[in-house]
């Protein structure tokens, strides 16, 4: 395969889907689209905003992911193999990490929303 494809066919896929998420965020808690952890499900204010979080996480990220593994393909002289699934997994680990503490910040086990200190 192609240096080139095979970057459109990971990380542009990712990028894609990032796009799609953020044009067409999920307007209420299912149980088949969206940023869906036990915690997220809780209530709805939980849900937006992990959902918001997790997608301008998603398509920062993401782009990044694309750009540098256009950046690889360039570069590659005999083939690239697992450069841009490493930097697929690691947008979505970065993105969940970051979307997760920001949940932490916000809201406690039960869902309730902290007080924040002024």
């Amino acid at each position: 395969m192609d240096a080139f494809t095979y970057v459109l066919t990971t990380n542009g896929l990712l990028f894609f889907v990032s796009i799609l998420f953020w044009k067409f965020p999920p307007k209420k808690i299912n149980k088949f689209y969206g940023y869906r952890t036990y915690r997220t499900m809780q209530n709805n204010g939980i849900w937006n905003f992990a959902n918001t979080t997790f997608n301008k996480n998603l398509i920062v990220y993401a782009g990044i992911s694309f750009l540098a593994g256009l950046l690889f393909a360039s570069l590659a002289k005999g083939g690239i193999s697992w450069e841009p699934m490493v930097l697929v997994m690691l947008t979505l680990l970065v993105c969940i990490i970051k979307t997760e503490k920001s949940i932490s910040e916000l809201y406690d086990d039960e869902g309730k929303k902290l007080k924040t200190k002024r």
